[in-house]
C-alpha cells in the first residue's frame, strides 16, 4: 500500500515498521512538551497523512508509554479519517498524564503508534423488531 505523507519538520524521521512482523509504526513528538499532572495535552507529530481509500488510520498507545511515561491516550484510540489530510491537518496525539508529577515528552520521542485499518461503510436499514434473543446486560457474555 502506498501512503502519501508530508513531514512538517524534515528532522523528524518518516515512520517505519521496526520489525518484519510489526503491524504498527511509531509516531514521534514534533516538539518537546511538558504535560502537567492530571492534565491532557496534544502532542504534535509533524505529519500529515493521506489515508488510502477504504482505510482509517488508528492512533493507539505504545505498550511502554503508560509504564515509562505515566501517559495514556485520553480518547483510548484516535481515528484519522480519509479526508483529514489538508495542509493544516497534522496528526496529533491526545495524551493524559495520570501521574502526580509533570511529564516531559522530548522532541523525537516515540509516544504512540499508527495502524491502517480496513473499513467498510454500513447502510442502515431500520426495522420494527430484531429477531435475536437478548444476550444479557452490559458487558455480559453469559
Amino acid at each position: 500500500m502506498q501512503v502519501q505523507i508530508k513531514r512538517l519538520d524534515k528532522e523528524i524521521p518518516l515512520p517505519i515498521y521496526h520489525t518484519a512482523g510489526s503491524v504498527a509504526f511509531d509516531l514521534p513528538a514534533r516538539a518537546t512538551i511538558v504535560i502537567n499532572p492530571k492534565e491532557m495535552a496534544l502532542v504534535q507529530t509533524g505529519l500529515i497523512v493521506q489515508t488510502p481509500p477504504g482505510y482509517f488510520l488508528a492512533i493507539v498507545a505504545r505498550s511502554s508509554t503508560p509504564k515509562k511515561k505515566g501517559l495514556s491516550l485520553a480518547n483510548s484510540i484516535g481515528v484519522i479519517d480519509q479526508d483529514y489530510c489538508g495542509p493544516e491537518d497534522e496528526v496529533k496525539i491526545l495524551v493524559y498524564n495520570f501521574t502526580n508529577a509533570p511529564v516531559t515528552v522530548e522532541r523525537g520521542e516515540r509516544i504512540a503508534q499508527g495502524i491502517f485499518v480496513k473499513i467498510d461503510r454500513a447502510e442502515f436499514q431500520e426495522v420494527e423488531q430484531i429477531d435475536s434473543p437478548t444476550r444479557g446486560g452490559f458487558g455480559s457474555t453469559g
